[in-house]
């Protein structure tokens, strides 16, 4: 792992949530993007080193409109930056964690992405990022 590439944060409504980190943060989000194949769009928050991503529902059936059906708004995961996916997910699986996906799909901001479950990691959900 190189690092926390981002924290992806659930949110009901993108404006609302962008203004709340404008001014926690003190800057403005650099991107927007919708990932079709996970019904969200994403906004991304530059802090130094990693990022701050807000995700919205864009279909009431996603994952992220049931993850907040369930607990409400807040942290959905943690990101971490690897160099390469595919040897992460192996060696991750050998050491017992849950893949959601063994093989990586496109994600938000040029990224490959893949899931461990939140059952293998103390209830967190991991998102593995490898850049494009």
């Amino acid at each position: 792992m190189l690092r926390i590439e981002h924290i992806g944060i659930a949110v009901r409504d993108l404006a609302a949530g962008n203004e709340l980190f404008r001014k926690l943060l003190g800057s403005e989000h650099y991107k927007t993007e919708s990932v079709e194949s996970e019904h969200v769009t994403t906004s991304f928050f530059q802090i130094g080193e990693s990022k701050i991503e807000l995700l919205v529902a864009t279909d009431p059936e996603s994952p992220i409109a049931k993850f907040i059906e369930k607990r409400g708004e807040g942290i959905h995961h943690i990101a971490f930056e690897v160099h390469d996916i595919r040897a992460e997910i192996a060696r991750l699986e050998a050491e017992g964690f849950i893949p959601l996906n063994r093989e990586p799909k496109r994600g938000a901001d040029n990224k490959l992405v893949a899931f461990l479950h939140p059952k293998s990691s103390n209830g967190v959900l991991v998102e593995l990022c490898q850049s494009y």
